[in-house]
């Protein structure tokens, strides 16, 4: 039986878009396994999952923070959140919508946006649309020329959890003008334990299911090029360790690809990834409908090593590079800008429907 409980994780926070203090609900789905899922309405965020071993020890496998204040830091990268209107990169924050030239914000380095801009979907404060049997269904309302973006999109996200330790996200959006939407969720897994660090990265073995990546430039902008995995460091087809495949890519400092993901017609869903960590017996499958999932070992948090100071997380962790890995179920980045890319636009009557299954287990 999932149960579902709801607490006030934050008594106060100022609302970007309405201006007004509101508080922070935070909902708890908990099932018989002894697997439990946090998420909070500041960003329809998933701040913890909790979920056994394979002795039964209880352990939390995505980073976080303990406090309002943590994600709302400068230092967040992300964690947990959902991300739109547009997920990942727009080149020059600006593309071409029927004719039209569109300009959006750019707040990287005045160069492109990222995660939909400098007030993206994982500020807003979500509203509760219904506390499910199982889960928690939430809404966000992005108004019409919202960080650039033409049109007012109103977005639901689920998230329900189910016995067999299924995590299942369906975000879904409407449109009263011709817009692109590109959801995911951002969360940062570690299945040794959120506090693990790159050593129990390193222990993870790898596996996603895909026939190219899309080629980039050196701000991780795609060139429009899809390129075969074959015989490459990106071939993850074959169960691999994450520690040695990460040596063989310096002097990159890691992954942050866009994976393009297999699918065999006519099925909607495909098996995205499995990752699984052998000392623990922890394993992780990511299941979508989506054409690509973003790869992101953690690159960019501190580098200690080089005097960085590392994200304070919570329950007293200390967070830094390739402390934890993300699989971004997406269609493919800047796809506003290419027309061999799945097409992220969404029009008038259309719905967008993406939904990811994490799956989590032991293996004996």
């Amino acid at each position: 039986m999932v149960h579902v409980t709801e607490d006030v994780f934050a008594a106060g926070a100022v609302n970007p878009f309405t201006k007004q203090t509101e508080p922070i609900r935070r909902f708890t789905l908990s099932n018989g396994d002894g697997m439990s899922v946090q998420v909070i309405t500041l960003g329809a965020t998933i701040t913890s999952i909790k979920t056994p071993d394979a002795r039964g020890q209880l352990d939390d496998v995505t980073l976080g923070f303990d406090d309002l204040a943590g994600y709302q830091s400068e230092q967040n990268p992300y964690f947990g959140a959902t991300i739109g209107r547009v997920c990942n990169r727009v080149a020059n924050g600006r593309f071409r919508l029927d004719g039209e030239v569109v300009e959006v914000s750019k707040n990287r380095d005045n160069k492109f946006q990222l995660h939909g801009g400098f007030v993206g979907f994982d500020k807003a404060h979500w509203d509760v649309v219904a506390v499910l049997k199982d889960g928690v269904k939430l809404s966000h309302t992005n108004p019409d020329g919202h960080e650039g973006y033409p049109g007012k999109v109103t977005a639901t996200v689920s998230f329900t959890l189910s016995e067999d330790n299924c995590l299942h996200v369906r975000m879904m959006a409407e449109s009263d003008k011709p817009t692109p939407v590109n959801l995911t969720n951002h969360s940062y897994f570690n299945l040794a334990g959120h506090k693990a660090g790159a050593n129990g990265l390193y222990e993870h073995s790898i596996e996603i299911n895909a026939y190219g990546i899309t080629e980039t430039d050196k701000d991780s902008i795609p060139t429009g090029k899809i390129t075969l995995v074959d015989g490459t460091a990106f071939d993850l087809r074959v169960p691999s360790n994450l520690g040695e495949r990460l040596k063989q890519l310096q002097p990159a400092r890691g992954y942050d690809d866009n994976f393009c993901v297999e699918f065999d017609p006519p099925q909607p869903f495909s098996k995205v990834a499995r990752a699984t960590h052998p000392p623990s017996g922890r394993w992780l499958e990511v299941v979508s409908n989506q054409p690509g999932v973003q790869f992101y070992t953690a690159n960019f948090m501190p580098d200690v090593e080089r005097g960085e100071v590392a994200i304070p997380g919570k329950s007293g962790a200390a967070y830094a590079k390739h402390g934890a890995f993300c699989l971004e179920t997406q269609k493919f980045p800047d796809s506003v800008n290419h027309s061999n890319f799945p097409s992220t636009t969404l029009r008038p009557g259309d719905h967008y429907n993406h939904e990811v299954i994490y799956k989590f287990g032991v293996s004996q």
